[in-house]
């Protein structure tokens, strides 16, 4: 399985194909630098690690969860032990009722398992109906998830001043965890880190 190790960018968790040193940035990260504050995967998108995740979003294969959650407890060590709560990228209910699960909510419910953090699924709410977003352009994307999430007023104290792990399974254009983590900051989030179990990775690394 392609695992990201260091050398990689501090923001985008980008692999460097040589060290550049500690606490680099890429140039993607200064010259476009994401509303979350750092992005942690486990793999790229390819291979094993993309089996995994499509076996596990398509396959019913819930069994995969704790294995995965364990490399990405892994992954982003430093920041969960800095963290005060764990959230999922949720599904529309809609969504949802016809897949049965959501399984960002698998990786982050095992995750918080292992790592003895709150799991707070509740707090980040997906209010609006989107397309699919497989097979859209990147500002297709943007704009098919704006202003689709809301942490709901009376969970904004659960949110306010807190340091959190935003969860999702694979991480593509950015576009969807931008949207969650701009409601999450809105409520008062100091701190948002996205973590994935995949990532995809345009160009030479």
């Amino acid at each position: 399985m392609p695992f990201i190790e260091r050398p990689f960018c501090e923001v985008l968790g980008t692999p460097f194909a040589h060290d550049p040193g500690d606490g680099m940035v890429s140039g993607e990260a200064i010259a476009h630098p994401p509303v979350f504050d750092r992005l942690r995967s486990v793999a790229l998108h390819d291979g094993v690690a993309r089996d995994l995740v499509h076996d596990l979003k398509y396959r019913d294969r819930g069994d995969l969860a704790p294995m995965m959650a364990g490399w990405m407890a892994r992954a982003a060590a430093t920041e969960l032990a800095q963290a005060d709560g764990i959230v999922p990228v949720p599904l529309h209910r809609t969504r949802l009722f016809r897949r049965m699960f959501n399984q960002s909510a698998e990786l982050g419910r095992h995750l918080a398992a292992l790592s003895d953090i709150d799991f707070m699924p509740q707090v980040l709410v997906r209010r609006k109906r989107t397309e699919q977003q497989v097979g859209l352009t990147a500002n297709a994307r943007a704009l098919n998830v704006r202003g689709a999430f809301i942490v709901p007023k009376e969970r904004q104290d659960m949110v306010f001043g807190r340091r959190l792990i935003l969860i999702d399974d694979v991480y593509t254009t950015g576009a969807t965890v931008s949207a969650a983590t701009t409601a999450l900051k809105k409520a008062g989030a100091t701190d948002v880190t996205v973590l994935t179990f995949a990532r995809a990775v345009s160009g030479p690394i």
